[in-house]
């Protein structure tokens, strides 16, 4: 079944999940890794795993054990937040071992906070525009994806208490400073993911239009959502219109923005951020 979904491949999506991953092993080997701080997820923890191997008779890489730890839960995001989002997911896994392998370690400064900080900020971007295009980079990530679905919150709130375990490991396996450490650059990724990854935000559009019901089948058509039409009146003018009120995501914005230029040029569009939404709403692509 997979190889029906590999045939449809997007390659602009293919170029994304190639950059994100490469952020994501560049802030591995040029800033946490050398500085010991611990990445998110189950980044942080194949780092930790490798730190704890790798005096044994079997050292083992940090991409190795990340490609391991993401083989369950990529069946999981396979049957319970969608095929294409899993395998682009399973990309990025592959993609960030392959270039956590070819990438040297090496660290470009001694100080422990600006590790800490560009790290996870580097981090970020790489999950961050992952996710903004349908992805992920795998791990905690699918496991936030799916609770920030089911309760419509950011997603990097998720992200930060999931990683609290991480948190504690590196306290109790180097030192309480290093933990410390990991939480800043723990609290950059997740801040940072919630700047680009903005699918949790909704938006109002209130289009006061003389072409409703041309601009009420595009959006149908093109966005299947909702439409509360309202009659109206120009004070100026004098003429009927129709005031068109449309819940949307962030997302969104740019598609229904297309429409409305194309079917309707003249409309008036007011967009207000919406605080949060009660009732019918479709959250999932």
């Amino acid at each position: 079944m997979a190889l029906t979904y590999l045939k449809h491949l997007n390659i602009e999506m293919v170029s994304i999940v190639s950059i994100g991953s490469f952020l994501n092993a560049l802030s591995l080997n040029l800033f946490l890794i050398p500085a010991k701080v611990l990445s998110s997820g189950f980044t942080g923890i194949s780092q930790l795993l490798s730190i704890l191997f790798q005096h044994s008779p079997f050292p083992i890489s940090t991409g190795t054990i990340l490609f391991i730890l993401n083989i369950p839960v990529a069946w999981i995001g396979w049957r319970q937040v969608g095929k294409r989002f899993t395998l682009y997911s399973i990309m990025s896994v592959i993609l960030t071992t392959i270039f956590l392998n070819f990438i040297p370690v090496k660290s470009i400064t001694p100080d422990i906070m600006l590790n800490s900080v560009f790290g996870g900020v580097i981090l970020a971007i790489g999950v961050g525009i992952t996710l903004k295009y349908g992805a992920s980079t795998g791990g905690l990530d699918i496991l936030a994806m799916i609770i920030s679905r089911k309760k419509d919150k950011p997603m990097g709130i998720y992200f930060f208490g999931l990683n609290a375990l991480i948190v504690l490991s590196a306290g109790f396996f180097f030192s309480w400073t290093k933990a410390l450490y990991t939480l800043i650059s723990l609290y950059a990724t997740s801040k940072v993911i919630d700047v680009i990854h903005t699918r949790h935000v909704k938006l109002t559009a209130m289009i006061i239009t003389n072409h409703g019901k041309e601009i009420q089948q595009a959006v149908l058509q093109k966005m299947v959502r909702g439409i509360t039409k309202v009659p109206a009146k120009g004070a100026y003018s004098n003429q009927d219109k129709d005031i068109l009120l449309i819940v949307l995501t962030r997302y969104e914005l740019f598609t229904l923005e297309q429409i409305v230029k194309k079917v309707d040029p003249q409309a008036f569009t007011n967009i207000i951020e919406t605080v949060s939404v009660f009732g019918q709403f479709r959250k999932t692509d």
